[in-house]
């Protein structure tokens, strides 16, 4: 048995690419970073990688987390700016048995002196989208938008599972801004015996529950995927709004050791990407009841066409 699960409709081709290596048996390690670094070349998702919109200085500021379900190793860069496929990187810093997270400029000379690729993240397009948003908003610009992380989980032929994560995260954020994406428990987490999650949205929110590990922790207890996400996302909305008023955009998706998988969110318009063994890549769309179910439904080619041709519309500035 073997199968991956992804944040968003963006993530489709990399699970894609990613399936084909479990398929011939391969690692899920090399099958997840392969998906998430297809995620990060791919210049029109404007909160991944190469073409991320920028922070309130206008640079790209990226963080990205892999995790190793078997020995529990753990790789996380965080503000790293200038260098390609920042999951990859937090890969490599997974082998570290100390200093396996890396922030700002401790990260890029680490990548330097790996030699991993230099690339001004940076595009004309970014820049376009930001100076429209800019202007939009005028002085009432929110940065609260554009953050839909990537994240992923997997488990090969072999039973090993990982857990990777990659944002550019909040549009116009404070520079040196670290969200949930790179701290391990909130953003992502992997235990082979038992699962892997992974979460998308506001990520000083998704701190706040801890809410990888704790999807985890109720998979351990033999509550399914579904039921283990939804569980711990209600938990974590009605938490937080009784406390502080309000939730941000909670989205998690959810793998087991057997391949089940399960999803949850407090928004409209979330979507996933899933490839099995049995299930060839297929993009749901996904829908919250009022009572914190959540419902799929195979995303129609018409939709599917449309979200494409709106994020590679032209910009109009």
């Amino acid at each position: 048995m073997w199968g991956m699960i992804a944040t968003w409709r963006m993530a489709a081709e990399g699970v894609e690419k990613g399936c084909q290596i479990l398929k011939e048996k391969g690692n899920a390690g090399d099958a997840i970073e392969t998906a998430v670094r297809e995620v990060e070349d791919f210049p029109y998702y404007k909160s991944v990688g190469y073409g991320g919109l920028p922070n309130e200085e206008m640079e790209v500021e990226l963080d990205a987390a892999f995790m190793d379900g078997d020995t529990f190793d753990v790789g996380a860069v965080a503000a790293l700016k200038d260098f390609a496929n920042p999951v990859s990187i937090a890969r490599r810093l997974s082998h570290e048995k100390v200093n396996s997270m890396l922030v700002g400029e401790g990260a890029e000379k680490f990548a330097h002196k790996e030699g991993f690729e230099r690339k001004n993240m940076l595009t004309d397009r970014a820049k376009a989208h930001y100076r429209k948003r800019v202007k939009e908003v005028s002085q009432t610009l929110k940065p609260y938008s554009g953050h839909d992380t990537v994240g992923m989980v997997c488990l090969d032929s072999q039973g090993k599972m990982t857990a990777a994560t990659s944002t550019s995260g909040l549009f116009m954020k404070k520079k040196g801004r670290v969200g949930d994406s790179p701290i391990v428990g909130s953003g992502f987490y992997a235990d082979s015996r038992i699962g892997g999650a992974a979460a998308t949205g506001l990520g000083e929110d998704l701190m706040k529950g801890c809410i990888s590990y704790e999807i985890v922790r109720l998979m351990g207890e033999g509550i399914h995927p579904q039921d283990a996400c939804e569980k711990a996302v209600a938990k974590l909305d009605r938490e937080l709004k009784e406390r502080r008023g309000e939730a941000g955009d909670l989205s998690l998706i959810a793998m087991n050791h057997k391949g089940e998988w399960g999803v949850a969110t407090n928004i409209e318009g979330f979507s996933i990407a899933v490839c099995t063994e049995e299930l060839g890549v297929t993009v749901y769309l996904v829908t919250r009841q009022e009572d914190g179910h959540c419902t799929m439904e195979v995303a129609s080619q018409e939709w599917m066409d449309n979200y494409m041709k709106t994020r590679m519309a032209p910009i109009e500035e």
